[in-house]
């Protein structure tokens, strides 16, 4: 056998932080790290960072990159300086721009944002110097370094309370380790507090049908019935919230029950399509195919025991509610941070089925709620307000937290961009 002369392109290697954000892991990049012609939006960057991740990938586990094979895991994030014209008045100290990477298509979705990972993006921003110095030493004496993110993909701003310590050197370094546990994370590690502020566009409708609820057309889905009840609601991502039984679940559901059938598979995402149609994003139920990454579709159920994928048994006594959502054609095994948006703004909102869920069966004023997923619960708050005879989200709030696994470089063939 002789060795062929076809010469091939060496790798290059780019600077990237590989962290865990909430239930999710990404690859972060400082955008001037880049090739210079990944710094831009298009084909160029979004080859590079499919082939970072390790996609497309018919074998479904991105084994050639940095994705595990879920859609948790298969996630990127860049983050740069913010330009202050175009990230409103207010001053923030970092742009964060997310990208979701399908694992066997050819595509990443630019569409909208993760909740989950935004509990990394301010910590990451410290540690790659993109966060004024003078702030976060002065941050010192309170022990939280509040980082304002511009979230580019949905421009809306974010606050991360960064807990952070005055090391041996007298350097003011982010707190990663601690005692705060978060289901669907195996590992304590250091609380961070994030609020998402006025998650909704003022000229957008919180509730884009104009209606708290709902009589959705789900014929041909292949359900018993042909309309039942929907909450359609834009805060946080757009989602399509359900009663569980109507789509003949419970609302204890574990990625086992759903994942390995893709017959019912099929009927989730032929319902999303058309609840996408029905909240306006779509045209035709077709378009669903070049958007997976929204809308999402949740289910809910009142508060019930069941046992957790890690095997805790989750009490109805300590949640209000149970909900479980798709992500990228999988339950996913927590919850979407930007999904838990979803509920907070819509358990808070009272009348609509997740309210309706956490008050078992009857319309409840509520101001959080802890629900039941599929890993274990989770608290969330809430404020939203009746203005104008319009529903406004003005707050959103949550605990996660993060922690760096890996910095370094990240090696990719030069000719795959």
């Amino acid at each position: 056998m002789t060795q062929s002369n076809t010469p091939f392109a060496p790798q290059i290697s780019v600077p990237a932080t590989y962290m865990r954000g909430g239930t999710s892991k990404g690859t972060f990049f400082k955008l001037s790290d880049l090739p210079e012609r990944c710094q831009q939006p298009g084909e160029d960057r979004d080859n590079f960072l499919m082939r970072v991740i390790g996609s497309p990938d018919p074998y479904g586990k991105q084994i050639d990159g940095l994705g595990n094979g879920s859609s948790s895991t298969s996630k990127t994030v860049i983050l740069s300086k913010p330009d202050q014209a175009k990230s409103e008045k207010d001053s923030h100290d970092v742009n964060y721009l997310f990208g979701q990477v399908n694992i066997a298509k050819p595509m990443i979705d630019w569409g909208g944002n993760c909740g989950n990972l935004t509990a990394a993006v301010g910590a990451c921003a410290i540690n790659m110097g993109l966060v004024n110095a003078d702030k976060v030493a002065a941050s010192a004496k309170s022990g939280i370094c509040e980082v304002r993110i511009w979230q580019q993909n949905i421009s809306k701003t974010i606050i991360a309370h960064v807990p952070v310590y005055t090391d041996e050197q007298g350097q003011v370094q982010v707190q990663e380790t601690g005692d705060f546990e978060l289901d669907g994370v195996t590992f304590p590690a250091a609380e961070v507090k994030i609020e998402f502020i006025d998650p909704v566009d003022a000229s957008s409708a919180m509730f884009p049908t104009g209606h708290l609820v709902d009589d959705f057309d789900v014929s041909g889905c292949g359900l018993d019935k042909d309309c039942v009840q929907a909450t359609f609601i834009n805060a946080g991502i757009p989602t399509i919230f359900m009663k569980a039984e109507d789509l003949g679940f419970n609302g204890t559901e574990l990625q086992s029950d759903i994942n390995g059938n893709q017959e019912l598979l099929d009927k989730l995402e032929t319902i999303r399509a058309k609840g996408g149609v029905a909240m306006g994003l779509f045209q035709d139920v077709s378009d669903a195919q070049k958007s997976q990454h929204i809308p999402k579709i949740a289910w809910v159920a009142p508060a019930q025991s069941y046992t957790a994928s890690s095997g805790k048994v989750v009490d109805k006594d300590d949640i209000d509610l149970v909900v479980r959502a798709m992500s990228m054609g999988q339950l996913h095994h927590a919850m979407m941070g930007t999904a838990a948006v979803a509920i907070a703004a819509a358990a808070t909102t009272q009348g609509t089925l997740v309210n309706q869920s956490a008050g078992n069966g009857s319309a409840t004023q509520l101001s959080e709620v802890r629900f039941g997923h599929p890993s274990g619960t989770l608290l969330v708050g809430g404020k939203t307000e009746l203005v104008d005879g319009r529903w406004q989200a003005k707050k959103v709030s949550m605990s996660r937290s993060a922690r760096r696994i890996m910095v370094g470089q990240v090696f990719v063939p030069g000719d795959c961009f």
